[in-house]
């Protein structure tokens, strides 16, 4: 393979070693590779004041290349639960404060729904994902996994609000199934696999 057409290695815009771990999980059978932002340097906090889940990963990857003036992956993703009018949405990581663990965001979010019946329960992860170059390209994917909340916390896989993500299809929750199962249907794994192959095709 000439360098010209070397598969691209980005730096993803994220220091969530869930969201990394899935993400490497998911790339490994692509010819694209992440670098993770704890090994650039890059320590700045970057405000994410967007209004949509594609504005924030926009936010994020553009200030990240800026800076490192290398190719960066960012993504946002969250939970939209139909219920609660669309929250936490975009404030998913931010949803009753960074630091609250989400045992409790999960069992506050259960507590909300008491007494909504499966039909008024509808939910779906969410996740755009963006791509910035140094030279001014920019490529976006974004991607869902519909599902409902589940009435209890369960299952000890994935990582955020997966516990109360309940999948009718399969009758468990999205931490109750194993990673590599997840990634095949998850959100973030549509649109890193949608991502490679735009990024691939289009370098």
């Amino acid at each position: 393979m000439s360098e010209q057409t070397q598969s691209p290695t980005l730096v993803l815009a994220s220091s969530n070693k869930g969201k990394l771990n899935e993400v490497r999980q998911i790339l490994a059978d692509s010819e694209l590779s992440v670098i993770p932002l704890s090994e650039t340097g890059f320590t700045d906090d970057i405000e994410e004041n967007g209004e949509t889940f594609m504005e924030n990963a926009y936010i994020k990857a553009k200030a990240v290349c800026d800076a490192l003036q290398l190719p960066v992956l960012a993504d946002d993703s969250g939970l939209v639960v139909d219920a609660m009018d669309g929250a936490p949405g975009v404030m998913s990581a931010r949803f009753m404060g960074r630091e609250t663990p989400y045992s409790e965001k999960n069992a506050a979010i259960i507590k909300t729904l008491e007494g909504v019946p499966d039909e008024k329960r509808s939910a779906r992860f969410v996740c755009a994902m963006c791509a910035v170059f140094p030279d001014g390209r920019r490529f976006d994917v974004e991607e869902t996994m519909e599902g409902r909340i589940g009435y209890e916390i369960k299952g000890e896989h994935g990582f955020g609000y997966d516990p109360i993500f309940f999948l009718p299809e399969r009758g468990k929750t999205s931490a109750e199934i194993l990673p590599e199962e997840k990634n095949a249907i998850s959100h973030r794994g549509k649109a890193l696999r949608k991502m490679a192959a735009l990024l691939l095709k289009e370098l």
